[in-house]
């Protein structure tokens, strides 16, 4: 793979009883960034179940789909769609443009899936969706939830992210799909390789597209974008929006629909939010390990901001015998696949990572989130306690200040 190929792979790899204390650190990692985020964010009360809900006035059982895809969506356990779901599946259906702002778990894999399944039954493959997400889990998530959606109709996806063989992918391309999902750094690479054609595809979604258009990725986008000379559908989803993306956005979408189910700056109405304040003397891994130590922290994800940290947070909780793994840029694919795999069964009790397991992925039953440092900003602060309180469960999340 060529220089320009490995940095874009580099930047895919996006974080009162107390216990004994750690050994002293003969030196720890430095840290190199600087939160914005005034701390009285971090407080918020989530809100009671007597609150107002979403109410739909519809069933999945009456969606206007494919009866094999309300099937599917039954079998799945789905009774009713989600409001964001109800919001943009006719639109989609219908082949309009459309951004959708919603919070994290909220169904908006599903939003998309769906109708774009629908509009592709008993056509032949011909690489005709491309669904891009800025994570490789997002992007395995994705086509896991197409598999589950689209089973029974004979419809064909292929995952391209980065830590595979090139030469692997390159063979897959030989077999056309309805959906190819990707991280973007890899499906860059495919088309220079000569491997995947940009010209089949009429439909484009960015999944998490405030990332996606973020500098890290926008060079990537516009290439995938330049070549889509028969795009004639866009698709942007995400729970967060940046006001300073207004320009690219317009110049993606073409009379869309805008549907904001909340304005893309709150974080979750299911999550308790609170901040333990870390006083001076106080080593946090002594208060994080009382707190993982009660019986209440079942399945808990713990954010830190580099992969240094999260390595190390590891370590230290592993020697204190709690079940723990981690995840971050320097470990392999398979590693970061099994990690996530060991969390979502209860092998393990607690997940480290940096906030590559900030955006999309949905864990069930994570009790809490615990930020053991301030993230930079706040919608790295709302994706990542958006892991918690999901499908309108109750979720906990803490934040460390010094």
């Amino acid at each position: 793979m060529n220089s320009n190929s490995q940095q874009r792979s580099k930047r895919e790899r996006f974080s009162s009883n107390r216990t004994r204390p750690i050994s002293a650190r003969k030196s720890a990692p430095k840290r190199k960034f600087q939160s914005t985020i005034d701390p009285a964010i971090f407080t918020k009360r989530a809100n009671t179940a007597n609150e107002a809900k979403f109410v739909s006035s519809c069933s999945i059982a009456n969606l206007p789909v494919h009866q094999q895809i309300v099937n599917n969506l039954l079998g799945k356990g789905y009774v009713t769609p989600t409001e964001i779901q109800e919001k943009t599946i006719g639109s989609i259906l219908k082949g309009n443009d459309l951004m959708g702002i919603a919070q994290t778990g909220t169904g908006k894999t599903g939003a998309f899936l769906i109708p774009l399944v629908n509009n592709l039954v008993n056509q032949q493959a011909y690489f005709q969706v491309l669904v891009v997400a800025p994570t490789r889990e997002l992007a395995v998530q994705t086509n896991t939830e197409f598999l589950s959606i689209a089973k029974g109709l004979g419809m064909q996806s292929s995952c391209f992210i980065g830590g595979t063989s090139v030469s692997a992918d390159i063979q897959k391309l030989r077999k056309a799909s309805h959906f190819v999902i990707g991280t973007p750094g890899r499906l860059i690479d495919m088309v220079r390789q000569g491997a995947l054609n940009l010209g089949h595809f009429n439909t484009l979604v960015l999944d998490e597209f405030d990332r996606l258009l973020d500098m890290g990725f926008l060079n990537d986008i516009e290439q995938l974008i330049s070549g889509m000379i028969n795009r004639k559908q866009t698709i942007l989803f995400s729970a967060t929006e940046e006001k300073g993306q207004k320009k690219i956005v317009d110049r993606l979408l073409t009379n869309p629909e805008m549907v904001r189910v909340h304005n893309g700056t709150q974080t979750a109405d299911t999550v308790d939010q609170e901040i333990v304040s870390v006083k001076l003397g106080e080593k946090k891994m002594d208060i994080l390990l009382g707190m993982i130590r009660d019986d209440t922290f079942k399945k808990v994800l713990v954010f830190a901001e580099t992969k240094r940290w999260v390595s190390r947070i590891c370590k230290d909780l592993r020697k204190s015998g709690i079940k723990v793994d981690e995840i971050h840029g320097d470990k392999s694919q398979n590693y970061r696949l099994k990690a996530l795999n060991s969390f979502r069964d209860n092998s393990i009790q607690v997940l480290v990572a940096t906030d590559v397991a900030a955006r999309g992925l949905d864990i069930s039953q994570v009790s809490h989130v615990i930020n053991y440092e301030q993230p930079r900003n706040i919608d790295s602060y709302i994706h990542r306690i958006g892991r918690t309180g999901r499908a309108g469960q109750l979720g906990k999340a803490i934040t460390f200040v010094n």
